[in-house]
């Protein structure tokens, strides 16, 4: 029986000509884990909050969605309310109350259960996952992971037929996103739920989905099994290839008649039978040296901090160097102190203990406008901090309003960095009405139009598509030869390793240790990349995809020339 049954759905956002949904046709059956994927601003999330009436945007709509059978909006609230459980991007702008036991009950309490009722499924939420330990806690002390799984165990609490996720783990360490994916693996397999749900980094979740419905445009380019839609893709030549899986997109680019691998186990599984008669002379890739500067952008000597004077030590006897022009990645879980250490960097906060220095000045002995004029540039980890206008231009035009600029300057500098981010069709719009990437890299225009000396990111890559990554990597590299300084924290720990010149780990306020990508990431068993798993029991340092490829096209040829030989 079909859970859901859309047929020529068409939808336009009010003032706009180009449609968001284009002729969607689109059956999911009651229990299956479907896996929606796409570039940012494709329609992922017009389509989702299409599902359920009270999240569905105003606009021209039109074609036929069924629940059950039937049509949805005849569906009642109180139905869709139980029957259609959803899982927004961010944890924050879906907890309602202050403690932990209170949100989950919430839900039920709206739907007017018995408290003999709610306290049984409250307590059997908490128990399936793992709650108990902060049960009566306050729901601001917990971690960005914690909070996710919250919402999940709220919803899970009115027992939902169809568990629908936008982007579920985008704001979530490596560790913390695999537990809960598995997590709703789990509820999918062992209660029979249906799951859709949007995601971009496809690496874990590619092989749980049963389909896969690629979106571009506005339209379904494909909807099929994942080892399906993976060769499909790649015969198309279309660039959300590279959102596939890592092991597919290695055996993609290696001369081979192996069936593609999908995940990790199957991607060593390929490396050995590729490999399995060759001679493997080459099991390391080479590492270029990086020319750092000796000049420091950033120094922190032995810095202690706290937010409240009788709470506990959040950063503890920090010491860093980052030179000028370097770009240093921060990784690590969430609640280790990576965004407080940069909101120290920023001045924002200041540590009770030890020194900060900026391009060799106290911070201490700075202004606010020393700081941030030309020098310092933070892109934050929530985006719609930064919009105060009601248009993305408007937006962009605010941040240069003290710059000494003509108006013709300014014109042409929006105009240049909306073409450099690719936001040009996203102008006129309110910031608040982007997709989670679009408002990024509007955020991200904002920012680079301050023109800083050293820029801090705080996980610029959230929500954004894997071919964004790539010109995102690009406008990094440019900044770089400029001179600019880049910081970066971040869980995204492919990027890391593809771009990064050193990468640091951060574990209880300190870091634990500082390398180059290749070492730092080689020498991990968890905070590593697919392709390092894929790989390890073979090469000694490849951690990127482009490293497994070099490293196989090497072998593979000397095998033709022992051969030949």
């Amino acid at each position: 029986m079909e859970a859901f049954t859309i047929r020529g759905l068409t939808f336009t956002y009010p003032l706009k000509e180009k449609e968001a949904l284009k002729n969607i046709d689109l059956t999911i059956n009651q229990g299956e884990f479907v896996v929606i994927c796409g570039k940012s601003g494709c329609g992922k999330s017009t389509l989702l909050r299409h599902l359920k009436t009270v999240l569905t945007p105003h606009g021209k709509r039109d074609g036929e969605i069924y629940f059950n059978l039937k049509p949805l909006n005849k569906v009642d609230t109180r139905t869709q309310a139980s029957e259609i459980g959803y899982v927004l991007q961010s944890p924050e702008n879906q907890i309602v109350t202050d403690k932990v036991w209170h949100e989950l009950a919430f839900g039920l309490e709206s739907l007017g259960y018995d408290n003999k009722t709610i306290r049984l499924r409250v307590a059997e939420m908490a128990s399936f996952f793992g709650i108990q330990t902060w049960f009566m806690k306050n729901v601001t002390e917990l971690s960005g992971g914690q909070k996710q799984l919250l919402n999940l165990a709220s919803i899970m609490a009115m027992q939902p037929s169809v568990l629908i996720l936008d982007e579920p783990t985008s704001q979530l360490d490596p560790i913390a996103a695999s537990d809960f994916l598995q997590t709703i693996k789990k509820i999918n397999t062992e209660l029979g739920i249906t799951i859709i749900m949007t995601e971009h980094d496809l690496e874990e979740v590619f092989t749980m989905a049963d389909k896969i419905v690629v979106m571009d445009d506005g339209e379904i380019i494909a909807k099929e099994s994942p080892k399906i839609v993976g060769e499909k893709i790649r015969k198309l030549n279309h660039e959300i290839f590279t959102a596939m899986p890592s092991p597919i997109k290695i055996a993609s680019q290696v001369n081979n008649y192996l069936e593609y691998p999908t995940n990790v186990k199957e991607g060593r599984q390929w490396i050995n039978e590729f490999l399995q008669n060759s001679e493997i002379t080459c099991t390391a890739v080479e590492e270029k040296d990086i020319n750092l500067s000796n000049e420091y952008a950033i120094r922190m000597k032995d810095i202690w901090f706290k937010y409240d004077k009788n709470s506990q030590d959040v950063i503890k006897d920090l010491s860093l160097d980052i030179n000028v022009g370097e770009f240093y990645c921060i990784v690590g879980g969430n609640g280790t102190g990576k965004s407080t250490t940069v909101s120290l960097i920023n001045g924002i906060n200041k540590p009770y203990r030890g020194k900060i220095e900026i391009f060799g000045k106290d911070i201490r002995k700075l202004s606010n406008k020393e700081i941030f004029n030309n020098n310092i540039a933070v892109l934050p980890q929530d985006p719609q901090s930064l919009f105060v206008k009601k248009t993305v231009e408007l937006d962009l035009y605010e941040i240069l309003s003290r710059k000494k600029l003509s108006k013709n300057e300014k014109k042409e500098k929006v105009k240049n960095i909306a073409r450099i981010v690719e936001i040009e069709n996203l102008l006129s719009m309110h910031p608040y009405d982007l997709s989670g990437g679009e408002q990024q890299r509007a955020a991200l225009a904002k920012v680079l139009l301050l023109e800083p000396k050293l820029l801090i990111l705080d996980e610029p890559t959230k929500g954004i598509d894997a071919s964004f990554k790539i010109k995102l990597s690009k406008i990094i590299e440019k900044l770089l030869l400029s001179g600019v300084t880049i910081v970066m924290v971040s869980h995204d720990i492919e990027f890391c390793a593809s771009y990064a010149h050193r990468c640091a780990l951060f574990f209880n306020g300190n870091i634990v240790t500082i390398n180059t990508p290749k070492k730092f990431f080689s020498g991990n068993s968890f905070y590593t990349t697919v392709a390092n798993r894929m790989c390890r029991q073979v090469f000694e340092n490849a951690v990127t995809c482009e490293d497994v490829i070099n490293l196989c096209k090497m072998n593979q040829n000397q095998v033709k020339e022992t051969v030949i030989s």
